[in-house]
């Protein structure tokens, strides 16, 4: 579940991807912020440094050049013009891949498509007797017989693909580069081995082909494609990524292909990160965010301070960890931690084992050992079943690995125990606004705030909620109820200068975050929340384009709490806006580092591949690089949302 309020994004932005569970992690409003700004400013994103795709919630936004008019038109533009049934869908999706991997050879009519490249019109009859050609006697023959013999082979080998002749088809062709190695003849052969599904020879014969003409868009996509079938992703990227700039980004197919070895680049590499990746606490903002979700609560009976404990007994290392708790740094969470494990192991808990359940499984939640979190909850709701709290945090376990109905059967269960308890609703509420059920989340979250009007977040969500919904004016007035009431809450001036940043009010919006950054600094100087610092440096770019200063704070959110990935990525995407490329991958990494579950790696994943692509692009294809570079200047400054 939501590890804290769900951060604001426009009503009309992109919608939360619930296909993915990395959407209730700390690391949705940065993705959120960020897919909301790449839909309103299109091709600038990449081209400031190569390449013009975006990573969204949903996948990856294209944005290519109408040729004819010089406008933008996105992949969602043109999906939404697209109204067919399944049925019609699934049809044209089995014909595009069945023409994309066995796409005809090159024929004149294609030569005459491609005016930079001109060959002699010969009158050929396929049936006729052809030339005989072979290394030996092709060195006898004159230029203009050579040129003359290419074309009759290659019409005759075009013949022979139609007719599925696909080796004899491959010898012709082959005569045919013996005559003349024109890149065309290289790409047919290319089709003919792609046909055969012998992939290594198509790369071998598209990558000659692109040795004679380096921006020979369909040399690219098969060698792509072969690259794809033999899985080497990262290859395949590149290809589909320069075929897409050669073309403007017109061919949808090529940039849907681009879109899906992301993803699967991405996958593959996210996969091999978790599974090698330490199990440790995230940053401190993380785990705050997390623990204050719930109402706070007073200690259980015989674990208070003056209680009368062994430190070195099962019960004395409970309340070690709840004391290590409190402090909200990283140290006391990583102690919190030891202590419950701990406690645990030396057994003697009498009537708080269940608690101590509890607390043990939530922190292996936050370090990503679900299995084993899981059969802690389990534990402690067979040993306790009024321990409502477990329940919840059980079902919030369920909806990250998907298992919605586990999550709701829970949430009933919770009921069921005591069905007056605000946090179950509250909950309950986040799981129906991760899944876009806002006007069930707004009732839940409105019966929270009946049952406890004092928890600050259930007021803030519903704000939010009603935000989502399209309802400003109700959301407006249920931030400024939230200020009057909980005026020294810096959390309050946070999310309401969120709201006000989504509908541009620049100068309110900084004014709010600064206030939250004050109140932070006044209450909790040494473990304050960094996300109204991370808020401001994206006002100030949005409003300003003041880089320096939006940098700058970002860095100061990373002084205080380094392993923030909201920081981290934020701070990626503010360099690449810049240009700088090498430092925004490393951030962007970074970010997949710190990130908790494997959605949240392939997000994080998905830019640094992006724009390690850009870099492969400039290397390797400069000229591409500066054309889109030309391109992106056409649209002015961005404007991130």
């Amino acid at each position: 579940m939501s590890t804290e309020p769900i951060r604001i994004s426009s009503p009309r932005g992109t919608a939360l991807d619930t296909s993915s569970l990395s959407s209730q992690t700390s690391s949705l409003p940065l993705w959120d912020r960020l897919s909301t700004w790449a839909s309103e400013n299109k091709a600038v994103v990449y081209t400031i440094a190569g390449i013009a795709v975006v990573i969204t919630g949903a996948g990856v936004v294209y944005y290519r050049l109408d040729s004819r008019t010089g406008t933008q038109e996105s992949s969602t533009d043109i999906d939404a013009k697209k109204r067919a049934s399944k049925k019609e869908r699934r049809k044209a999706k089995k014909e595009k891949e069945k023409e994309r991997e066995q796409a005809p050879p090159d024929t004149t009519a294609v030569q005459e498509q491609e005016p930079r490249r001109s060959a002699p019109t010969v009158e050929s009859d396929p049936a006729e007797d052809l030339p005989h050609v072979d290394t030996t006697t092709v060195e006898s023959l004159s230029g203009q017989d050579r040129l003359e013999y290419a074309t009759k082979l290659k019409v005759a080998g075009n013949k022979a693909y139609g007719d599925k002749s696909y080796n004899e088809a491959i010898d012709l062709y082959g005569k045919a580069i013996l005559c003349k190695p024109d890149p065309i003849f290289y790409s047919n052969r290319a089709a003919c081995y792609n046909a055969l599904g012998n992939w290594d020879k198509v790369v071998e014969d598209t990558t000659a082909a692109l040795a004679l003409d380096s921006e020979y868009v369909k040399a690219l996509n098969r060698r792509a494609n072969a690259y794809e079938h033999l899985e080497k992703f990262s290859e395949a990227l590149l290809d589909y990524t320069a075929s897409c700039i050669i073309d403007g980004f017109r061919n949808e197919q090529s940039a849907q292909s681009v879109e899906r070895l992301l993803k699967k680049v991405a996958e593959a590499k996210g996969k091999a990160i978790l599974d090698g990746k330490e199990k440790k606490l995230p940053s401190p903002t993380f785990v705050t965010n997390y623990l204050q979700s719930f109402r706070p609560r007073p200690r259980p009976e015989g674990l208070e301070e003056t209680a009368d404990l062994d430190e070195n007994s099962g019960k004395g290392q409970l309340r070690a960890g709840l004391v290590a708790m409190e402090k909200k740094t990283g140290e006391g969470y990583d102690a919190a931690s030891a202590a419950f494990d701990k406690a645990l192991e030396l057994r003697d808990l009498g009537e708080h084992e269940a608690f101590a359940y509890n607390m043990r499984g939530t922190f292996r939640y936050l370090r990503g050992e679900n299995a084993d979190a899981l059969k802690d909850l389990d534990k402690s709701v067979e040993l306790r079943p009024s321990l409502t709290q477990s329940y919840i945090k059980r079902a919030s376990m369920h909806l990250e690995l998907g298992n919605r109905e586990g999550a709701a059967d829970d949430f009933q269960k919770a009921m069921e125990q005591k069905e007056d308890d605000p946090d179950i609703y509250y909950h309950r509420a986040q799981l129906h606004f991760i899944l876009a059920e806002f006007a069930e989340a707004a009732k839940d979250y409105q019966k929270s705030i009946d049952l406890d009007k004092d928890f600050i977040f259930s007021h803030i969500q519903l704000g939010v909620t009603q935000y989502k919904m399209g309802s400003v004016a109700s959301s407006m007035a249920t931030f400024r109820r939230c200020i009057k009431n909980f005026d020294k809450m810096p959390d309050v001036y946070n999310y309401y200068g969120e709201l006000l940043l989504d509908q541009q009010k620049y100068s309110e919006a900084v004014e709010k975050f600064e206030t939250a950054i004050e109140m932070e600094k006044q209450t909790k100087p040494l473990r304050m929340n960094v996300l109204p610092l991370i808020n401001k440096a994206l006002a100030l770019f949005q409003w300003k384009q003041d880089f320096p200063e939006a940098e700058k704070l970002c860095q100061k959110a990373l002084i205080i709490d380094p392993e923030c990935d909201i920081a981290v990525a934020t701070m990626a995407q503010l360099l690449l806006q810049q240009g700088k490329v090498t430092d925004a991958l490393k951030y962007f990494e970074r970010a997949a580092e710190l990130s908790r579950t494997e959605g949240e790696i392939v997000n994080a994943l998905s830019y640094a591949e992006a724009t390690r692509t850009q870099l492969e692009v400039q290397q390797k294809y400069p000229r591409l690089a500066s054309r889109l570079q030309g391109m992106g200047n056409q649209f002015g400054a961005p404007n991130m949302r």
